[in-house]
Protein backbone atom coordinates (compact mmCIF):
# COMPACT_ATOMS: atom_id res chain seq x y z
CA UNK A 1 0.00 0.00 0.00
CA UNK A 2 1.27 3.46 -0.88
CA UNK A 3 -0.25 5.61 1.80
CA UNK A 4 1.38 8.85 0.62
CA UNK A 5 0.08 8.61 -2.94
CA UNK A 6 -2.74 11.01 -3.76
CA UNK A 7 -6.21 9.55 -3.52
CA UNK A 8 -8.46 10.64 -6.30
CA UNK A 9 -12.01 11.18 -7.25
CA UNK A 10 -14.05 8.92 -9.44
CA UNK A 11 -16.18 10.66 -12.08
CA UNK A 12 -19.31 10.89 -9.92
CA UNK A 13 -19.86 14.63 -9.90
CA UNK A 14 -20.83 15.00 -13.55
CA UNK A 15 -22.16 18.52 -13.21
CA UNK A 16 -18.84 19.73 -11.84
CA UNK A 17 -16.80 18.10 -14.59
CA UNK A 18 -19.12 19.28 -17.35
CA UNK A 19 -18.96 22.83 -16.05
CA UNK A 20 -15.20 22.68 -16.29
CA UNK A 21 -15.27 21.66 -19.96
CA UNK A 22 -14.50 17.99 -19.41
CA UNK A 23 -16.13 14.87 -20.75
CA UNK A 24 -18.05 13.47 -17.75
CA UNK A 25 -17.07 9.95 -18.82
CA UNK A 26 -13.35 10.80 -18.92
CA UNK A 27 -10.94 8.77 -16.82
CA UNK A 28 -8.96 11.93 -16.14
CA UNK A 29 -9.53 14.79 -13.74
CA UNK A 30 -8.48 18.38 -13.94
CA UNK A 31 -6.42 19.87 -11.12
CA UNK A 32 -5.63 23.58 -11.17
CA UNK A 33 -3.88 26.22 -9.08
CA UNK A 34 -0.20 26.49 -8.20
CA UNK A 35 -0.14 24.58 -4.92
CA UNK A 36 -2.52 21.75 -5.94
CA UNK A 37 -0.63 21.09 -9.19
CA UNK A 38 2.75 21.18 -7.45
CA UNK A 39 1.53 18.72 -4.80
CA UNK A 40 0.06 16.49 -7.50
CA UNK A 41 3.34 16.37 -9.43
CA UNK A 42 5.40 15.72 -6.30
CA UNK A 43 3.07 12.96 -5.09
CA UNK A 44 3.96 10.46 -7.81
CA UNK A 45 0.41 10.24 -9.12
CA UNK A 46 -0.11 9.56 -12.81
CA UNK A 47 -0.14 12.90 -14.63
CA UNK A 48 -0.66 13.17 -18.37
CA UNK A 49 -0.30 16.85 -19.25
CA UNK A 50 0.58 20.07 -17.46
CA UNK A 51 -0.73 23.27 -19.02
CA UNK A 52 1.04 26.56 -18.33
CA UNK A 53 -0.35 29.93 -19.30
CA UNK A 54 1.48 31.90 -21.93
CA UNK A 55 3.10 34.92 -20.31
CA UNK A 56 3.84 33.09 -17.04
CA UNK A 57 7.04 34.33 -15.37
CA UNK A 58 9.99 32.32 -16.73
CA UNK A 59 11.17 31.23 -13.29
CA UNK A 60 7.72 29.93 -12.37
CA UNK A 61 7.33 28.18 -15.72
CA UNK A 62 10.75 26.56 -15.29
CA UNK A 63 9.73 25.28 -11.86
CA UNK A 64 6.60 23.55 -13.13
CA UNK A 65 8.41 22.29 -16.23
CA UNK A 66 11.03 20.63 -14.02
CA UNK A 67 8.36 19.06 -11.81
CA UNK A 68 6.48 17.82 -14.88
CA UNK A 69 9.63 16.31 -16.39
CA UNK A 70 10.36 14.42 -13.18
CA UNK A 71 6.76 13.16 -13.11
CA UNK A 72 6.92 12.07 -16.75
CA UNK A 73 4.25 14.55 -17.87
CA UNK A 74 4.11 16.60 -21.05
CA UNK A 75 4.05 20.40 -20.82
CA UNK A 76 1.91 22.61 -23.02
CA UNK A 77 1.87 26.40 -23.13
CA UNK A 78 -1.69 27.65 -23.66
CA UNK A 79 -3.55 30.94 -23.79
CA UNK A 80 -4.89 31.97 -20.36
CA UNK A 81 -8.39 32.00 -21.84
CA UNK A 82 -8.14 28.26 -22.49
CA UNK A 83 -7.38 27.66 -18.83
CA UNK A 84 -10.32 29.82 -17.87
CA UNK A 85 -12.63 27.78 -20.11
CA UNK A 86 -11.27 24.46 -18.84
CA UNK A 87 -11.43 25.31 -15.16
CA UNK A 88 -14.51 27.52 -15.21
CA UNK A 89 -12.76 30.17 -13.12
CA UNK A 90 -10.35 33.09 -13.38
CA UNK A 91 -8.52 31.73 -10.32
CA UNK A 92 -6.55 29.00 -12.11
CA UNK A 93 -3.26 30.85 -11.35
CA UNK A 94 -1.92 30.00 -14.78
CA UNK A 95 -1.41 26.29 -14.27
CA UNK A 96 -3.54 23.16 -14.62
CA UNK A 97 -2.90 19.44 -15.02
CA UNK A 98 -4.79 16.41 -16.24
CA UNK A 99 -4.27 13.61 -13.75
CA UNK A 100 -5.22 9.98 -14.30
CA UNK A 101 -8.05 8.70 -12.14
CA UNK A 102 -6.85 6.77 -9.11
CA UNK A 103 -8.88 4.67 -6.69
CA UNK A 104 -10.13 5.58 -3.27
CA UNK A 105 -8.65 3.51 -0.46
CA UNK A 106 -10.52 1.21 1.92
CA UNK A 107 -11.13 2.08 5.56
CA UNK A 108 -8.98 -0.93 6.46
CA UNK A 109 -6.07 0.67 4.58
CA UNK A 110 -6.26 3.68 6.89
CA UNK A 111 -6.24 1.50 9.99
CA UNK A 112 -3.28 -0.47 8.64
CA UNK A 113 -1.40 2.76 7.87
CA UNK A 114 -1.84 3.81 11.50
CA UNK A 115 -0.61 0.42 12.72
CA UNK A 116 2.47 0.61 10.51
CA UNK A 117 3.29 4.01 12.00
CA UNK A 118 2.79 2.69 15.53
CA UNK A 119 0.02 5.21 16.12
CA UNK A 120 -3.57 4.87 17.32
CA UNK A 121 -5.96 5.48 14.40
CA UNK A 122 -7.15 9.05 13.86
CA UNK A 123 -9.91 9.37 11.26
CA UNK A 124 -12.35 12.02 10.09
CA UNK A 125 -15.84 11.12 8.85
CA UNK A 126 -18.06 13.32 6.72
CA UNK A 127 -21.73 12.69 7.39
CA UNK A 128 -22.93 14.58 4.33
CA UNK A 129 -20.76 17.72 4.03
CA UNK A 130 -22.15 19.21 0.82
CA UNK A 131 -20.05 22.27 0.02
CA UNK A 132 -16.83 21.25 -1.78
CA UNK A 133 -15.01 24.25 -0.31
CA UNK A 134 -15.90 23.07 3.19
CA UNK A 135 -14.81 19.51 2.43
CA UNK A 136 -11.52 20.78 1.01
CA UNK A 137 -10.89 22.91 4.09
CA UNK A 138 -11.69 19.97 6.38
CA UNK A 139 -9.24 17.79 4.46
CA UNK A 140 -6.54 20.42 4.79
CA UNK A 141 -7.00 20.61 8.57
CA UNK A 142 -7.18 16.82 8.85
CA UNK A 143 -3.87 16.37 7.05
CA UNK A 144 -2.11 19.08 9.06
CA UNK A 145 -3.41 17.66 12.35
CA UNK A 146 -2.13 14.16 11.59
CA UNK A 147 -5.29 12.28 10.60
CA UNK A 148 -4.74 8.97 8.83
CA UNK A 149 -7.61 9.58 6.42
CA UNK A 150 -11.12 10.84 5.80
CA UNK A 151 -14.25 8.80 5.14
CA UNK A 152 -16.99 10.24 2.93
CA UNK A 153 -20.35 8.84 1.79
CA UNK A 154 -20.85 7.56 -1.74
CA UNK A 155 -24.14 9.45 -1.84
CA UNK A 156 -25.46 12.44 0.05
CA UNK A 157 -22.35 14.57 0.22
CA UNK A 158 -19.50 16.14 -1.73
CA UNK A 159 -17.00 13.84 -3.41
CA UNK A 160 -13.40 14.76 -4.15
CA UNK A 161 -13.76 17.02 -7.18
CA UNK A 162 -11.19 19.47 -8.61
CA UNK A 163 -12.90 22.18 -6.56
CA UNK A 164 -12.27 20.18 -3.38
CA UNK A 165 -8.65 19.61 -4.36
CA UNK A 166 -8.12 23.33 -4.93
CA UNK A 167 -9.90 24.28 -1.68
CA UNK A 168 -7.67 21.85 0.21
CA UNK A 169 -4.52 23.61 -1.12
CA UNK A 170 -3.18 20.23 -2.22
CA UNK A 171 -4.01 18.32 0.97
CA UNK A 172 -6.48 16.16 -0.95
CA UNK A 173 -3.47 14.81 -2.87
CA UNK A 174 -1.91 13.57 0.37
CA UNK A 175 -4.76 12.50 2.63
CA UNK A 176 -6.20 9.00 2.01
CA UNK A 177 -9.93 9.06 1.23
CA UNK A 178 -12.42 6.20 1.55
CA UNK A 179 -15.96 6.28 0.17
CA UNK A 180 -18.52 4.09 1.87
CA UNK A 181 -22.14 3.16 1.23
CA UNK A 182 -23.29 3.51 4.84
CA UNK A 183 -21.68 5.87 7.35
CA UNK A 184 -23.55 4.36 10.30
CA UNK A 185 -22.40 0.83 9.45
CA UNK A 186 -18.84 2.07 8.99
CA UNK A 187 -18.94 3.60 12.47
CA UNK A 188 -20.14 0.26 13.87
CA UNK A 189 -17.20 -1.51 12.25
CA UNK A 190 -14.73 1.09 13.53
CA UNK A 191 -16.03 0.64 17.06
CA UNK A 192 -15.46 -3.11 16.72
CA UNK A 193 -11.84 -2.24 15.90
CA UNK A 194 -11.56 -0.30 19.16
CA UNK A 195 -11.95 3.17 17.65
CA UNK A 196 -13.80 5.64 19.87
CA UNK A 197 -16.16 7.70 17.69
CA UNK A 198 -17.15 11.27 18.52
CA UNK A 199 -19.46 13.59 16.62
CA UNK A 200 -19.69 17.37 16.76
CA UNK A 201 -23.05 18.77 17.81
CA UNK A 202 -24.45 21.64 19.86
CA UNK A 203 -25.85 19.47 22.65
CA UNK A 204 -22.61 17.68 23.46
CA UNK A 205 -19.96 17.93 26.16
CA UNK A 206 -17.60 20.92 26.01
CA UNK A 207 -14.63 20.05 23.80
CA UNK A 208 -11.81 20.25 26.35
CA UNK A 209 -13.69 18.18 28.92
CA UNK A 210 -13.17 15.12 26.72
CA UNK A 211 -10.21 12.77 26.57
CA UNK A 212 -9.42 12.75 22.86
CA UNK A 213 -6.37 10.51 22.93
CA UNK A 214 -6.21 6.92 21.72
CA UNK A 215 -7.97 5.48 18.65
CA UNK A 216 -10.45 8.12 17.55
CA UNK A 217 -12.75 9.17 14.73
CA UNK A 218 -14.50 12.53 14.43
CA UNK A 219 -17.85 12.77 12.63
CA UNK A 220 -18.80 16.09 11.03
CA UNK A 221 -22.35 16.68 9.82
CA UNK A 222 -23.81 18.55 6.89
CA UNK A 223 -24.00 22.32 6.75
CA UNK A 224 -27.77 22.42 7.07
CA UNK A 225 -28.87 19.61 9.38
CA UNK A 226 -25.68 18.57 11.10
CA UNK A 227 -25.02 14.97 12.09
CA UNK A 228 -27.96 12.68 11.31
CA UNK A 229 -29.77 11.17 14.29
CA UNK A 230 -28.94 7.59 13.29
CA UNK A 231 -25.24 8.39 13.06
CA UNK A 232 -25.34 10.38 16.28
CA UNK A 233 -26.81 7.41 18.14
CA UNK A 234 -23.95 5.25 16.89
CA UNK A 235 -21.31 7.59 18.29
CA UNK A 236 -19.64 7.07 21.66
CA UNK A 237 -19.63 10.75 22.52
CA UNK A 238 -20.77 14.19 21.37
CA UNK A 239 -18.48 17.25 21.38
CA UNK A 240 -19.63 20.85 21.74
CA UNK A 241 -17.75 24.04 20.94
CA UNK A 242 -18.33 26.89 23.37
CA UNK A 243 -19.29 30.32 22.02
CA UNK A 244 -18.24 33.56 23.66
CA UNK A 245 -21.28 35.49 22.46
CA UNK A 246 -24.45 33.38 22.54
CA UNK A 247 -27.73 34.99 21.56
CA UNK A 248 -26.28 36.94 18.63
CA UNK A 249 -28.43 35.16 16.05
CA UNK A 250 -25.47 33.07 14.90
CA UNK A 251 -25.90 29.74 16.64
CA UNK A 252 -23.05 27.61 15.30
CA UNK A 253 -19.61 27.54 13.71
CA UNK A 254 -19.11 26.82 10.03
CA UNK A 255 -18.39 23.08 9.68
CA UNK A 256 -14.86 23.59 8.35
CA UNK A 257 -14.06 26.09 11.13
CA UNK A 258 -15.44 23.70 13.76
CA UNK A 259 -13.41 20.87 12.23
CA UNK A 260 -10.21 22.91 12.43
CA UNK A 261 -10.75 23.73 16.11
CA UNK A 262 -11.63 20.16 17.12
CA UNK A 263 -8.94 18.49 15.01
CA UNK A 264 -6.31 20.77 16.48
CA UNK A 265 -7.45 19.89 20.00
CA UNK A 266 -7.26 16.18 19.15
CA UNK A 267 -3.78 16.65 17.70
CA UNK A 268 -2.66 18.58 20.78
CA UNK A 269 -3.97 15.97 23.20
CA UNK A 270 -2.43 13.12 21.19
CA UNK A 271 0.91 14.93 21.08
CA UNK A 272 0.75 15.48 24.82
CA UNK A 273 0.46 11.76 25.51
CA UNK A 274 3.68 11.14 23.56
CA UNK A 275 5.82 13.66 25.46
Amino acid sequence: MQENKPRSLRPDDRADKTRQGQDPQSSERLVYGKNPVAELLKSGSGVDTVMLAEGMAPAVASYYTALAKEAGAAVKRVHPNKLRLLTGTESHQGVAAFASEIAYVEVEDMLEAARQKGQPPFLVISDGIEDPHNLGAVMRSALLCGAHGIIIPKRGGASVTPTVIKASAGAAERLPVARVVNISETIRRLKEEGVFVYCADMDGVSLRKNNLTGPIALVLGSEGSGVSQLVKKRCDGVLRLEMAAPGTGVDSYNVSVAAGIILYEIQAQRAGTNQ
